[in-house]
């Protein structure tokens, strides 16, 4: 029986080794490292033209971390950040499988396919603020929506309760998803991001602060933890690890933070950067490698989550207007940009080539995102002018769809769930809208 074991575990074993050999030869020639790819491969017997997914070692790699100093983070956290009589399911963070996989734009560089159909949306008015709806995000899990004002108010909505707003009333009575609102700031909020693994939201406001808010109890209305920058905070983005969080400013370099210390790290190597123009957007990609700013001065500027030095820079990227948003795709392969020239671009982060132009939105005006949804077949933007959300099929760039936004006045925001068809908008007339794929 022991032998059997033995063997068993041996065998195990084996593939676990002949697993790792694959993912690092894989990682090395998919990043152009082909010499140490050929060593590697030929030192363990691995094919040198092994399949693997894109950037698979380094999501193994990220997620592992994440766990290990989660254990940390919960350590040295949880006695300050959370009740042990938690209002929330102890499930949250867990992500749940992809509807489906994410586009391969690598495969049509610059053909035109037939473009797909957007599947018709119910929307409803959720919610509204005292003053304009600045900015929202979603959950990692998608179960939880946070908005944030120029009221200097969050309000904290429940996914499933807002569904539950667009099925027909029941004998209970109308629904309230909004279950928590924070008040803590002093100025307008800017943006908002959600912790990966614990019930922690974040805001970056004009008051210069990046604030903590524990949103697993019930009373809680001010932060539980703050830290005060030397700018307006125009952006917030969490590490995948939960460990750091970034923050693009009125300054020109991105401010990390170390949120256990919560000493800030600059980058002494931008000797790339050329302008003094403030960051409007800072995200990371999802395994935390690299993140992107877009900046004040039309640039889009790709930077390496380790070393945080600048490594791929798009200047002009929207010419001299404001490049407002920038996110990576899924596979990290490439970047989406929206900018005040009314243009969407897509680019390819190893090579800062223009990919896919996607033409026929006017945004000139607000601080407006270029977003994909949930699978990356389609991009979604605002046009301002006639107040309208356009979305384009991602790969072919052809225009599929004009909707009114139902805001009185343009949206200034679109944010879409990760985890299925759903996106919400907000804007200048307070109101937070939720949008929900028709069955």
């Amino acid at each position: 029986m022991d032998n059997n074991n033995n063997l068993e575990q041996t065998l195990q074993e084996g593939k676990l080794y002949r697993y790792v050999n694959n993912l690092i030869v894989a990682h090395l020639r998919d990043n152009n490292l082909t010499q140490a790819a050929s060593a590697v491969a030929s030192a363990t017997m691995t094919p040198l033209n092994i399949e693997a997914s894109p950037n698979k070692l380094l999501e193994l790699v990220a997620k592992g971390l994440a766990v290990e100093k989660d254990e940390t983070l919960r350590g040295v956290l949880s006695s300050t950040l959370f009740d042990s009589n938690t209002v929330l399911p102890s499930s949250y963070g867990l992500i749940p499988p992809p509807r489906a996989v994410s586009v391969d734009f690598s495969a049509a560089h610059d053909t035109k396919g037939s473009s797909k159909s957007f599947p018709k949306h119910e929307t409803r008015h959720v919610s509204e603020h005292k003053n304009v709806a600045r900015c929202a995000r979603f959950s990692p899990d998608g179960r939880f929506l946070a908005s944030g004002s120029a009221d200097t108010s969050i309000k904290l909505f429940e996914v499933g309760k807002i569904k539950q707003m667009l099925l027909p009333e029941g004998r209970d009575g109308p629904v309230r998803p909004v279950v928590r609102t924070f008040y803590d700031h002093l100025q307008p909020i800017n943006d908002l991001d959600f912790h990966p693994h614990n019930t922690i939201l974040i805001s970056g406001a004009k008051d210069h602060t990046i604030k903590f808010f524990d949103f697993s109890k019930t009373v809680a209305k001010r932060a539980f933890r703050v830290i005060q920058d030397t700018h307006n905070v125009r952006s917030v983005s969490f590490h995948p690890s939960g460990d750091f969080v970034l923050a693009g400013t009125d300054h020109h370099v991105p401010h990390l933070y170390d949120i256990n210390t919560f000493q800030c790290y600059l980058s002494s190597n931008v000797q790339e950067i050329i302008t003094t123009s403030a960051i409007n957007q800072v995200r990371y990609s999802c395994t935390g490698g690299m993140y992107v700013t877009a900046s004040k001065d039309g640039g889009i500027r790709i930077w390496d989550g380790v070393t945080s030095n600048v490594v791929r820079s798009i200047p002009s990227a929207h010419g001299s207007a404001e490049a407002t948003s920038a996110n990576f795709t899924k596979d990290q392969k490439y970047v989406l940009s929206c900018g005040k020239d009314s243009s969407v671009k897509l680019w390819e982060v190893g090579t800062g080539r223009l990919v896919k132009h996607y033409h026929g939105a006017t945004h000139t005006q607000l601080r407006c995102q270029a977003i994909f949804n949930d699978t990356e077949e389609f991009v979604l933007c605002v046009d301002e002018p006639s107040n309208e959300i356009v979305v384009w099929d991602a790969l072919s760039a052809e225009k599929v769809a004009r909707w009114p936004s139902n805001h009185v006045g343009a949206p200034r925001w679109l944010e879409h769930s990760p985890t299925e068809p759903a996106f919400a908008s907000c804007g200048t007339d307070r109101s937070i809208r939720f949008w929900k794929e028709t069955p």
